[in-house]
C-alpha cells in the first residue's frame, strides 16, 4: 500500500461535502476504536498467560510450612 501523508488526506477532506464528512469521521473512530479494542485483547490474553505460566513457580514458593506460619496470624 502506498503511503499517504495527512496533508494528502487533508486536502481530499477539504473538497468533500459536509455530509461525507461525517461518514469519514465515523470510520476514522471506528479504525482507531478497533485498534484500542485489538491493544487491549491482547494485552488481557498477555496477562493471563503470564499469570498461567507463573502459577507453578509461585505456587512452589508459596506452599511453604514458613509462609505457613507467616500468615497464620492473618
Amino acid at each position: 500500500m502506498a503511503s499517504v501523508t495527512i496533508t494528502e488526506i487533508d486536502e481530499r477532506l477539504r473538497h468533500l461535502p459536509p455530509e461525507k464528512l461525517s461518514v469519514v469521521y465515523d470510520f476514522v473512530s471506528y479504525l482507531l476504536e478497533r485498534d484500542l479494542t485489538d491493544l487491549l485483547t491482547e494485552t488481557d490474553m498477555d496477562s493471563r498467560a503470564t499469570t498461567l505460566v507463573s502459577e507453578d513457580v509461585l505456587r512452589r514458593d508459596w506452599d511453604r510450612p514458613e509462609e505457613d506460619s507467616a500468615w497464620a496470624h492473618l
